[in-house]
């Protein structure tokens, strides 16, 4: 790409993929039809509608419409059960698939973004936890129904998103109401919710740590809409702050971003919301708030929600090498999301990994274009990308694919701005 163009225009962003993805294995549970809108064409969505096509239901996917129906009432009883192995959400499709076919087996190294690791033990306890038989048969890990499962408490050691969804799931598909404490609440979890509440499921907590499932209920079809990515309009946001320009972004849940907001303004940028539109006009230079106690560095801290998300902590990075100014960064969830630091310096950005979940930008230095490679991580790519449009000449971003799991048309998107940045295999 050439970067160092002032991005300005509107963006319509796409469906977030950590809600659709939960919702499409929520489908599992009801043998009535279903529609989802606003489906956005990705890589992971694809894996799971054929995972389905595979397991015997009835799917029609209109992707210019970006409209997915689904009748899981045609699975053949004696489909196979091993799940797809190249995403984590796979895991989510178990308790569906316990119910149908009595077993789901899943490899043992399920992958996703390379953010450190991700262990499996949480879902496998709540998947105990609800009666089912849990052991490893060669390099797969074997799940089959018992029949003896009942609702039940638990209370999770970390609020992790896809945890609590399973936990959700599973407590559906027992008699009783069962209850999470320490739940995730991310916008996502939020949304599975909403979407399982339309079949008829009853949920009381829902973005709160605290969540009660009545279960035993028979869940009926529905025809669902997805609403915007709130991690797409932020990035799309960081855009406008970090080359200097204008975007709006339509934002159907503005009432997500106070945290958000806030974070923005310490690099000197003001998002504004009105009329169902997010809008950030860049300053003329972006500039470190200080704080008021001095001697201590400004902080973007990440951890589950409500802080900041961990998935958007890379494009305030950008931010901060370009603002005027020292940033700590404070990844609390991955050990493994702050590594590709040293990427950033290739383009001359001075950073201090201070430990696997602490970065320091000192930002406002001359930067130059250059050719970095990302790590397997969305929004990782996404941040290269934007300290790569902020600078004059020609940039590369190496193994930029992961953008694709999460934003179909991000490029074109990117592009309709001012952008200039095209694919090249």
């Amino acid at each position: 790409m050439r970067g160092g163009k002032r991005l300005t225009g509107r963006i319509e962003p796409s469906a977030n993929k950590n809600a659709v993805l939960p919702v499409l294995c929520a489908t599992l549970l009801t043998d009535a039809p279903v529609t989802l809108r606003n489906v956005p064409e990705i890589t992971d969505v694809t894996r799971i509608v054929d995972f389905f096509g595979e397991l015997g239901s009835t799917v029609s996917w209109d992707r210019q419409a970006k409209v997915l129906k689904i009748d899981h009432s045609t699975i053949s009883p004696g489909a196979s059960a091993t799940l797809p192995q190249a995403m984590r959400a796979s895991i989510m499709m178990i308790p569906g698939l316990l119910v149908r076919l009595g077993e789901a087996r899943l490899e043992h190294e399920v992958k996703g973004c390379t953010l450190g690791a991700r262990e499996i033990d949480p879902h496998v306890a709540v998947f105990r936890t609800f009666g089912a038989d849990v052991g490893q048969s060669g390099h797969e890990i074997v799940f089959r129904a018992t029949g003896s499962g009942q609702a039940a408490r638990m209370w999770l050691e970390y609020a992790s998103v896809t945890t609590t969804e399973n936990f959700i799931l599973s407590a559906l598909t027992v008699k009783g109401t069962s209850q999470l404490v320490n739940a995730a609440c991310e916008p996502h979890v939020q949304e599975m919710c909403n979407f399982l509440e339309l079949l008829g499921a009853k949920i009381v907590g829902k973005g709160t740590s605290m969540v009660s499932v009545e279960g035993g209920v028979e869940l009926s079809g529905g025809d669902y809409t997805f609403s915007d990515d709130f991690h797409e309009v932020a990035t799309f946001l960081a855009l406008a702050a970090v080359t200097g320009g204008d975007i709006s972004v339509r934002n159907d849940h503005p009432q997500h971003f106070d945290l958000i907001d806030r974070t923005f303004q310490k690099f000197g940028a003001e998002v504004r919301h009105q009329d169902g539109w997010s809008r950030l006009a860049a300053p003329e230079r972006l500039k470190v708030e200080e704080n008021f106690t001095s001697h201590l560095i400004t902080k973007v801290e990440a951890a589950p929600w409500p802080y900041i998300p961990a998935d958007l902590l890379p494009i305030f990075i950008a931010l901060g090498v370009r603002a005027q100014g020292s940033v700590m960064f404070w990844n609390k969830v991955y050990e493994g999301g702050l590594t590709w630091h040293t990427e950033l310096s290739l383009f001359g950005a001075h950073t201090l990994l201070c430990d696997p979940h602490r970065l320091i930008t000192f930002g406002g230095a001359e930067l130059a274009p250059a050719t970095v490679t990302s790590p397997y991580i969305i929004r990782v790519a996404i941040a290269l990308l934007m300290v790569a449009s902020s600078i004059e000449g020609e940039s590369t971003i190496l193994d930029a694919d992961p953008i694709r799991r999460a934003h179909p048309n991000f490029v074109d998107n990117f592009v309709s701005l001012g952008a200039d940045v095209q694919w090249v295999s």
